[in-house]
C-alpha cells in the first residue's frame, strides 16, 4: 500500500469522498443535511490518498481549526479494504504531517452511529472531549474527540 500526499482537487480523493457521502447519507439518516454542510472539501488543504494494487482505496484529510489545531476530515476506507490497518496508517501519516506543519493537537467529529470509527479513533489514542466543539456543540449525535501531538 502506498500513501500519497495530495490536494482536495485530486480526482482519486474526490471519488472516494463521493463514496463516503453516499455511505453517510444512509448512516446519518435525517441528520445528514446538517452534517453535510460541514463536509465540503474546498477549504481542506492537506489530503492523503491510500492506494492498493494501483487503486485508490482510502482517504483522510486535515483542515486548520485554530492556530495550534487541525481537524481530521473525510476519513474513509472502501468497504472491500476495511480491516487491513489502512485507516490506522492514514492516521499515522496525518499525525506526522500535522507535526511537520507545527500543529500541537488534532480534533475530529464523528457520529454516534459510526461505531467502527469511534473504536478506531479511541484505539489510536483520541479521547472524547468533555464538550463538542464548533458547529457540533448542540448535536446529540456527534462525538467530538481530540489527540495531543
Amino acid at each position: 500500500m502506498k500513501v500519497i500526499r495530495t490536494t482536495n482537487a485530486d480526482p482519486r480523493y474526490r471519488s472516494l469522498v463521493r463514496e463516503l457521502d453516499r455511505f453517510l447519507a444512509v448512516t446519518d439518516g435525517e441528520d445528514h443535511g446538517f452534517y453535510d454542510q460541514f463536509n465540503g472539501s474546498d477549504d481542506i488543504p492537506y489530503v492523503l490518498v491510500a492506494e492498493a494494487e494501483g487503486e485508490a482505496v482510502a482517504c483522510g484529510a486535515l483542515k486548520p481549526y485554530d492556530p495550534t489545531t487541525l481537524e481530521v476530515k473525510r476519513m474513509y476506507t472502501a468497504e472491500a479494504y476495511r480491516g487491513r490497518g489502512i485507516a490506522v496508517r492514514l492516521l499515522q501519516e496525518l499525525e506526522a504531517w500535522a507535526r511537520e506543519l507545527g500543529y500541537r493537537r488534532l480534533v475530529l467529529e464523528t457520529g454516534k452511529r459510526q461505531v467502527a470509527a469511534i473504536r478506531l479513533y479511541e484505539k489510536y489514542g483520541f479521547s472524547r472531549m468533555a464538550e463538542n466543539y464548533g458547529p457540533y456543540r448542540t448535536m446529540d449525535n456527534s462525538v467530538c474527540m481530540e489527540r495531543m501531538l
